[in-house]
């Protein structure tokens, strides 16, 4: 696919075989499904979504923002949660 994903995809394996853990382990960590980490880890998918993106970015240990993600959920769900915390 892109070349964000292949460079996701290498360093969620990398991130694997270097901690020792199964795939299982890994979406335990990140909270997210296997479907999610075979997806990314094959190369087969899109831009993750934001909140897959940052989930990643924080397993791997990675600055935020540094993942691209896709832009249309980021346009959306993101903004409004960032403006509802403005208003407490």
């Amino acid at each position: 696919m892109s070349e964000e994903s292949a460079r996701l995809a290498r360093a969620l394996v990398e991130f694997r075989e270097a901690e020792g853990i199964s795939e299982r382990e890994l979406a335990r960590r990140t909270w997210l499904s296997h479907a999610t980490i075979r997806t990314f880890e094959r190369d087969c998918g899109d831009l993750p979504t934001p909140t897959v993106a940052r989930t990643f970015e924080e397993v791997l240990g990675w600055a935020p923002g540094s993942i691209k993600a896709t832009p249309s959920e980021a346009t959306g769900l993101e903004s409004s949660a960032d403006s509802s915390s403005d208003l407490g």
